[in-house]
């Protein structure tokens, strides 16, 4: 295993497999890009691969074309290349999905020392390969004395605690999306009403359409991608959590903008801020500053060895104590504070840490995390809205914040 990932992987990974009574934990992956197999691949360009990764024993790094040779080298694990694998000969039988994998498997197994003890073995299974595909393949397998259970949380609980070379890449990403932030706020900073209260730009409209532009190509700038795109909500849209924006809306003077990025290099980042061109509503300035407080609590609060739920829970007091709704006070409603606090960031956008209420070991917060602290306010009624999230990591120096920007409503002070 690399160094990088030898002291966390072979403690975690020989944990989670006696807490499963599994032998292994085989990932299965349709390219390297999935989040489950990405610590293992570490950058690598691999289509269909896999990792089985004993109990005890060094993972091991299966792929399935020999032109990717150099790509599978680079990640420093032991490799099961094609040639081992008899890639070639089963698709020279024409081996259909099913049987393909479940050979393929079953040879990989035998090459890392495991074969089944009867009557039947336990393996833990991740990753996000065809469903279908590897079901048959399990049957196949499961007749030949291996049974299954779900390895996935293990996979997540693997990729929580960020090595140096992966919180890195997180900084990276947060830098790009920093400067994307920076841009919007510039652009609405020179932004003039119209008599109407309609937003221009070189007179133009500014709708969210142009600075939806404008972040594409900062972050592009940055080498990074928008696979699950972002939110520019203003008004009325921001005031449902999830409303990512309508292009042609036309921003107005006194109205607030969501925006929250989260892009994408090798890891994700995550982060959001809440703008007003000219005067906001006292509502607004009054939900803001609030928000603020919640947000700088949760900073302080923010520890090892503290649970997702304990911060969620001080966050609830806090804005319940200045008259707000939240999920703890009035359970399911729309306005208010209406969503957790935060969540890890990583392989995937929504990963471990949790901070939800009945969440497992995975709950409690640990140096290596990285995760974001997001407490908003939504007023359907009045239109508005308010959320402010940083992206944070959770080191020995105590808590770094990887998205440092200025939270003031007002372009202008950024």
């Amino acid at each position: 295993m690399p160094a990088a990932h030898s002291t966390r992987g072979r403690d975690l990974l020989a944990a989670g497999l006696s807490d499963l009574g599994a032998r292994a934990l085989v990932i299965v992956a349709g390219s390297a890009a999935d989040p489950d197999i990405a610590p293992f691949a570490r950058g690598a360009h691999l289509r269909d691969c896999f990792v089985i990764a004993p109990h005890g024993a060094p993972p091991r790094l299966g792929y399935l074309s020999p032109m990717e040779r150099g790509e599978a080298a680079g990640t420093g694990f032991e490799l099961l290349t094609p040639e081992a694998l008899e890639v070639e000969r089963l698709v020279h039988e024409g081996a259909e999905p099913a049987r393909f994998w479940a050979e393929v498997l079953a040879k990989g197994l035998a090459l890392s020392g495991l074969a089944p003890a009867p009557p039947s073995d336990r393996l833990a299974l991740a990753g996000h390969a065809p469903a279908g595909v590897i079901h048959a393949a399990c049957v196949d397998l499961g007749r030949r004395g291996w049974s299954f259970v779900a390895g996935n949380d293990l996979a997540r609980r693997f990729r929580q605690e960020k090595t140096q070379e992966e919180l890195a890449e997180v900084r990276r990403v947060a830098q790009g999306t920093s400067a994307a932030f920076r841009r919007v706020a510039e652009l609405l900073a020179h932004a003039a009403p119209r008599p109407e209260g309609d937003l221009e730009f070189l007179g133009e409209p500014l709708s969210v359409a142009r600075l939806r532009l404008e972040v594409a190509r900062t972050l592009a700038e940055h080498g990074l991608e928008q696979p699950d795109g972002n939110i520019l909500a203003p008004g009325e849209e921001g005031a449902m959590p999830h409303s990512t924006g309508t292009p042609e809306r036309v921003l107005r003077r006194g109205e607030s903008l969501v925006v929250d990025l989260f892009p994408k290099g090798r890891l994700y980042a995550d982060c959001t801020r809440t703008f007003c061109v000219g005067a906001p509503p006292p509502s607004l300035a009054a939900a803001h500053a609030a928000v603020l407080g919640a947000l700088l609590a949760a900073h302080r609060a923010a520890q090892p060895g503290v649970r997702g739920w304990t911060l969620q829970e001080q966050t609830c007091a806090l804005l319940a104590e200045r008259g707000y709704r939240t999920p703890i006070s009035h359970p399911g409603a729309t306005e208010g504070y209406v969503h957790g606090l935060g969540h890890g960031v990583g392989f995937e956008l929504h990963e471990f840490p949790s901070f939800r209420k009945h969440a497992g070991a995975e709950a409690v917060l640990r140096r290596g995390d990285v995760f974001t602290l997001e407490p908003g306010l939504y007023q359907v009624e009045e239109g508005w809205a308010v959320r402010l999230e940083d992206l944070v990591a959770l080191g020995d120096d105590g808590l770094e914040n990887l998205t440092p920007l200025p939270y003031e409503l007002d372009p202008r002070a950024w």
